[in-house]
């Protein structure tokens, strides 16, 4: 009698398959993560917050909303769904007030909402000397970290 193949593929193929694709995909990660808190390390120290604060998760955007004058806290939403949406327009608010701070127009904000580890080391590395006081200059409250830090109620 004629045993037709099957097509399913044999499981040895299909466990080395995924588990390729898994490692591979955790590897990634660790490289895309290293190089976001690389960056921020630097635009970090730029700023006046303490480096090391860029390779903590969660914590590291909980400062950069802060360094852009930003309540910390917005980055908790992110561990609701949908909330992380919320989360990355008052980010975005923060590096277009940030990017201000440091003389550059606007326009910026393209680059930081679609590249903002781009935008961090630009603004990390920039020859623009970083000014908070434009916060106020702007009639916004300073921000929560880093140079020009507002004042603990």
């Amino acid at each position: 009698m004629y045993d037709p193949p099957s097509p399913v593929m044999p499981p040895e193929f299909m466990a080395l398959f995924f588990g390729t694709f898994f490692v591979s995909s955790i590897l990634i990660a660790a490289l895309v993560y290293a190089v976001q808190a690389l960056a921020l390390m630097f635009f970090f120290k730029r700023v006046g917050v303490e480096p090391w604060k860029a390779w903590v998760p969660f914590y590291n955007i909980w400062v950069w909303l802060e360094v852009g004058g930003q309540p910390g806290w917005l980055v908790l939403l992110a561990l609701i769904p949908g909330g992380s949406i919320v989360t990355f327009v008052f980010l975005c608010i923060g590096m277009y007030r940030t990017g201000l701070a440091f003389g550059r127009e606007g326009a910026w904000v393209v680059l930081a909402v679609f590249a903002p580890v781009i935008w961090l080391f630009v603004m990390a590395f920039a020859e623009h000397r970083y000014r908070p006081e434009v916060f106020a200059q702007n009639g916004w409250q300073g921000p929560y970290a880093g140079h020009g830090r507002r004042n603990p109620v």
